[in-house]
C-alpha cells in the first residue's frame, strides 16, 4: 500500500524555521517528481515546491522563493521542505504528493501537517 506521511509541522513565531518531512512507503518514488502543496484557512490548495527525480531540478512558488528549500533523500525515500523566515501568511496545512505523471498530475497525497506562524 502506497503511503506518504508528513511530519515536522507545528507552531512557530514569525521569522522562525521549520523542517517538514515526507516519508514514502509501499514503493520507491525515486523516479518520480515529488511536490509540496499547502492550503491556508479559507483558501484553495496551492503549489509550494517540487523536486525532480534524484534532485537535479527544483521549483518554487514566488511566495516562498528564497525562504524555502526542497530536498530529497533517495536512500530514505523521503522529501524535505526547509522553511525559513516564516510569515503568518505561511500558516496552512502542508501536503506532500507524488505520482508517475507528476508534476502535471499527482496521484498520491499525504494526510498533511499543520504549520501555524504567529505574529
Amino acid at each position: 500500500q502506497v503511503q506518504l506521511v508528513e511530519s515536522g509541522g507545528g507552531l512557530v513565531q514569525a521569522g522562525g524555521s521549520l523542517r517538514l518531512s515526507c516519508a514514502a512507503s509501499g514503493r520507491s518514488f525515486n523516479s518520480y517528481h515529488m511536490g509540496w502543496f499547502r492550503q491556508g484557512p479559507g483558501k484553495e490548495r496551492e503549489f509550494v515546491s517540487h523536486i525532480s527525480p534524484y534532485g537535479s531540478s527544483r521549483y518554487y512558488a514566488d511566495s516562498v522563493k528564497g525562504r524555502f528549500t526542497i530536498s530529497r533523500d533517495s536512500a530514505k525515500n523521503t522529501v524535505y521542505l526547509q522553511m525559513n523566515s516564516l510569515k503568518p501568511g505561511d500558516t496552512a496545512v502542508y501536503y506532500c504528493a507524488t505520482g508517475p505523471r507528476a508534476p502535471s498530475d499527482y496521484t498520491y497525497w499525504g494526510q498533511g501537517t499543520q504549520v501555524t506562524v504567529s505574529s
